[in-house]
């Protein structure tokens, strides 16, 4: 926790053009979660009394995404570089005392620990003018370089346009993640000028005008991982999957093909759960001790009790609740509807808005019908209850507890306890009929 009061600024105002996506770029997710909404989760962590995010163009589809988390929004009409964006969150904190960090919404993996080391960092004795987050790139390419002492306190810094040779043989770079005080940051941003290579207001320039040293901290490259493209959002995102993997595996979940499991951000799993391979979770789901997720499902919104099994090939829609000991099998779907403990539904079968009591066997090819084209309507199957293949339960309609519907029915009316619904008409054999028929088929062929 910062022991200061805290604002953080987020800059999200970049176009993001090589998205080429409607989609705003800090919107796009991660393990189902919309990039910068895993930052402010992180920031979160660490109760900031102030959250600004800086937008730009497309600024209602962030603005939707944060302000009813409890940022607040400034714009930045024009693009004219770092300093110049976090400058525009000056009016939004004034007033505002304490320790301010300044984020970047298309970096969303750094974590609660590393933004508080900064934090810390800063408040250390020697009271550094800034801190920035530094890291060591496999291939530095363009980034900005930061010559620092052994000790961390930095003697320059440099953008990448505007760096020697030598200085661009250096490996620390800038993450461009920094903290600052309030008061010395906006008092430095107000002496940036845009004298350089490209025009614009530098961020880490007010490392050099700062009357008193700052200092770096480092962290690993795939926690400062920037996205501004889909293959950039791919490689995180399979960065992000292989450590939640290794995190479900090390707490007792069995990943039989690790790298074709996909979780979502929220993936709950208890322990000795099995997950066989090609499985998907969407958001939402948890998972009880000892269950059992077989091969090609497709899981979002359910929550699925201990013992039970699922898949091969089934899908748990939102509003999935399975009771300890269910069995799901494959193709079939669920949503919005409770199994309660021990309930089967094995094969082909679409159970949507329904209730299903314990112990009931659902057959093959059974359909609740939910929608008339207009409404939703229920369907209520009570305990231990045998509802026969092929059936179609048209809601609202409630199976009683012991009752049997026969393979075939289209059951449009409730069924008693224990009773039996045959909702078919009565067999009937035609000797010959067949026979009869073909000749009279091959005749005519015949005759052409």
């Amino acid at each position: 926790m910062a022991t200061r009061p805290l604002a953080v600024i987020v800059l999200a105002a970049g176009k993001g053009t090589r998205m080429k996506s409607d989609l705003h770029k800090v919107l796009h997710p991660i393990a189902g979660r919309p990039m910068l909404l895993h930052l402010l989760a992180s920031v979160d962590a660490l109760s900031p009394a102030r959250t600004v995010v800086v937008v730009g163009a497309g600024r209602e589809q962030v603005e939707a995404a944060v302000v009813p988390l409890g940022a607040e929004v400034v714009v930045q009409a024009e693009q004219l570089g770092t300093g110049h964006a976090v400058r525009q969150a000056e009016a939004a904190l004034a007033g505002f005392t304490g320790d301010v960090l300044i984020l970047y919404g298309d970096v969303p993996l750094v974590t609660a620990a590393t933004m508080q080391r900064m934090l810390d960092r800063l408040a250390a004795p020697d009271r550094p003018a800034t801190v920035v987050l530094g890291f060591r790139p496999a291939d530095p390419a363009a980034y900005g370089r930061v010559i620092a002492t052994a000790d961390g306190r930095i003697d320059r810094m440099v953008e990448f346009k505007d760096a020697s040779t030598e200085e661009r043989g250096v490996t620390l770079c800038n993450s461009g993640l920094m903290a600052a005080g309030s008061h010395d940051l906006f008092a430095l941003l107000a002496q940036v000028n845009n004298a350089n290579a490209a025009g614009e207001y530098y961020l880490p320039d007010v490392v050099m005008i700062a009357d008193r040293a700052s200092a770096v901290i480092e962290t690993g490259a795939d926690e400062v991982a920037g996205i501004n493209s889909r293959g950039e959002l791919a490689g995180v995102e399979a960065a992000w999957q292989a450590e939640r993997r290794a995190q479900a595996m090390a707490a007792g979940v069995t990943l039989i093909a690790p790298e074709t499991v996909w979780f979502a951000h929220d993936t709950a799993l208890g322990c000795d759960v099995s997950i066989e391979p090609n499985v998907f979770f969407g958001p939402g789901v948890r998972v009880a001790d000892g269950a059992t997720i077989r091969a090609f499902s497709h899981l979002e919104g359910a929550d699925i009790g201990s013992g039970c099994e699922v898949g091969p090939y089934a899908r748990l829609r939102p509003g999935a609740v399975l009771k300890e000991g269910v069995k799901v099998g494959n193709f079939v779907e669920v949503k919005k509807t409770t199994l309660g403990a021990g309930a089967k539904a094995n094969h082909l079968t679409y159970l949507g808005d329904a209730e299903v009591g314990a112990d009931a066997n659902i057959g093959a090819g059974t359909i609740t019908c939910n929608y008339d084209g207009f409404f939703k309507y229920r369907t209520k199957i009570g305990e231990g209850a045998f509802i026969g293949s092929n059936s179609a339960l048209v809601a609202p309609v409630s199976i009683g507890a012991g009752a049997i519907v026969a393979a075939g029915a289209v059951v449009t009316q409730d069924v008693d306890v224990d009773a039996l619904a045959l909702v078919r008409p009565p067999q009937q054999a035609k000797p010959g009929w067949a026979k009869r028929f073909r000749e009279a088929m091959r005749a005519r062929k015949a005759a052409g």
